[in-house]
């Protein structure tokens, strides 16, 4: 039996602006990402990845083509579809967008309890767990400023990830840290997507986290113009 895709994107475009200001972003891209897989887009600035992530995500509408995620078709979804589609998709950004004034375990508490049938004890308890798995089972009644720049973002993963979704897409997720925390910030997101069979999409620019991809895509121009399966076949 064939496996479904968890995206799956055909023969998409997307513009902005309207009348003589109308500009073509993306051209006709074609993608699939499968339960597990981690792949990572890399590309100039400008190049559409971002546009493209925020589409995946249901932030945008999709104008034309196809995009489907666990089978269901955006083109044309309603807002209220999108939204109910945001709650299974895990977000990290280049920025962690943590909330200063909670705790580290508040902070993720907050994604679970948007599921309405958890008890609060459940949300901390699952809460505490997550920040054990990404190593910060003592910090967890620490607030951010107290924290580096690496263990935000653990935290950040820790809230995308608390909810088991069946996909996350990070932006930029290594950007602003340094090597080697960017490096354990990868590592983390690798062993827990293969423990829970969650696909990641990531985009960056950074070389020194190539060699987790499963799967490499290459945008141009609002064009995916390669894609190769592992950053060894892409340096052959």
């Amino acid at each position: 039996m064939k496996r479904e895709p968890v995206i799956s994107i055909k023969h998409l475009n997307h513009y902005y602006g309207k009348g003589a200001l109308r500009r073509q972003i993306l051209f006709d891209i074609n993608l699939e990402i499968y339960s597990g897989e981690i792949v990572i887009m890399t590309g100039p600035s400008g190049s559409g990845k971002t546009t493209l992530l925020s589409l995946i995500g249901g932030l945008r509408s999709v104008q034309e083509g196809s995009l489907k995620f666990l089978g269901e078709e955006l083109y044309r979804a309603s807002q209220a579809k999108l939204v109910s589609l945001r709650r299974n998709i895990g977000y990290i950004f280049q920025a962690h967008n943590l909330l200063e004034f909670l705790t580290a375990r508040q902070n993720v508490q907050m994604a679970v309890e948007l599921n309405k049938h958890i008890s609060q004890q459940e949300a901390i308890a699952k809460a505490e767990g997550i920040l054990r798995a990404v190593g910060l089972g003592q910090r967890v009644n620490y607030y951010p400023d107290s924290l580096s720049g690496g263990q935000k973002q653990r935290i950040a993963i820790a809230r995308a990830l608390v909810n088991n979704p069946p996909l996350v897409l990070a932006d930029e997720p290594t950007a602003a840290l340094d090597k080697q925390s960017g490096r354990d910030v990868v590592e983390i997101m690798q062993h827990l997507a293969k423990e829970k069979g969650t696909s990641i999409l990531l985009v960056t620019h950074d070389n020194r986290i190539l060699d987790i991809a499963d799967r490499i895509v290459e945008m141009e121009d609002g064009i995916l113009v390669r894609q190769s399966h592992s950053a060894v076949e892409r340096k052959l």
